[in-house]
């Protein structure tokens, strides 16, 4: 194989094995770490802050902590599974020391029409990446951390392999010219 072409298929290959593991990173080791969930961003609700299918790791938060400012995951009403990724724009407490959260998305003109109610509030967004959601979305949650734990080892595989042949191509002694 010529040298350019060996060349470029082993900075392919080193570039396909540091983002297998930077996706990997990002989306399945700290978010275990964090105890964190990915949830998917599936409206354009919070852009420029996050566009649709931005994958979004929201971290368990204690409700006291919450700011305004901080973009948090929530039920869109208690008990049901479907939830919202919004800005707070403001805190409401009551005479009880109670208190609730009203949100709005970056791109909209509005806030909410309901106040979040601390039972809802899943977590704070700890940090997202874009494009990663409409990944998530296609694959179903008993077999995401499968297929990317497969996808990163075939890729880690492949590049250890490219780094063994290259190393024993240079072992091999070269070949004499008649």
């Amino acid at each position: 194989m010529p040298k350019p072409l060996r060349a470029a298929g082993t900075v392919l290959s080193a570039s396909a094995l540091t983002a297998a593991i930077l996706i990997a990173l990002a989306t399945i080791i700290v978010p275990k770490l964090l105890g964190a969930t990915p949830y998917t961003v599936l409206t354009a609700s919070m852009e420029p802050t996050m566009s649709a299918g931005t994958l979004a790791i929201v971290q368990p938060i204690d409700t006291a902590e919450i700011a305004v400012g901080e973009v948090i995951t929530y039920q869109i009403a208690p008990g049901r599974p479907e939830v919202s990724t919004h800005r707070v724009v403001g805190i409401n407490t009551n005479s009880g020391g109670g208190h609730t959260f009203i949100t709005q998305g970056d791109a909209n003109a509005h806030p909410d029409a309901e106040p979040v109610l601390p039972v809802q509030v899943r977590g704070a967004v700890a940090y997202s990446v874009p494009w990663l959601g409409h990944i998530n979305s296609a694959v179903n949650s008993a077999t995401r951390n499968n297929l990317l734990l497969a996808a990163a080892g075939t890729l880690i595989a492949y590049g250890l392999w490219q780094l063994g042949s290259g190393i024993s191509s240079r072992r091999q002694p070269a070949a004499t010219a008649r």
